[in-house]
């Protein structure tokens, strides 16, 4: 008998052209600091979240990877209790709010961004 997994998701990645750029961008729409380290291979920024229980991710700057906001990969980040304050910082921060506050009974509130690299981002909130 298989065990279901807590997370269907464990790490993500969301891929920039300009490494300080997005940094500068994502701490200041959800107004809190990215732990920032170099591989050999990529320069990363990672979000805060609780590692024991959380799902982790980072913004990613490395050869071989672009940004984009035509498909792929959807990333939903965390904005629970501050979806509003965090969809009035985007504009100011040089990204672009897509789609404001939209409710998803019973599960919340999401709204979408365009970072400063031309990701499309999810934004979710239970209140």
């Amino acid at each position: 008998m298989t065990t279901m997994k807590t997370n269907a998701l464990n790490w993500f990645e969301i891929h920039v052209a300009d490494f300080d750029r997005a940094k500068r961008f994502y701490e200041t729409i959800l107004d809190e600091r990215l732990e920032s380290f170099d591989t050999p291979e990529a320069k990363m920024g990672v979000f805060q979240c609780d590692t024991e229980n959380g799902v982790g991710g980072a913004i990613v700057a490395k050869k071989g990877s672009a940004p984009g906001g035509s498909g792929g990969t959807l990333v939903y980040l965390n904005a629970d209790g501050k979806l509003d304050a965090v969809l009035g910082r985007v504009g100011t921060a040089g990204g672009k709010v897509t789609q404001g506050r939209t409710p998803i009974p019973p599960h919340g509130f999401i709204g979408f961004i365009q970072d400063t690299e031309g990701n499309r981002v999810g934004l979710h909130s239970t209140i």
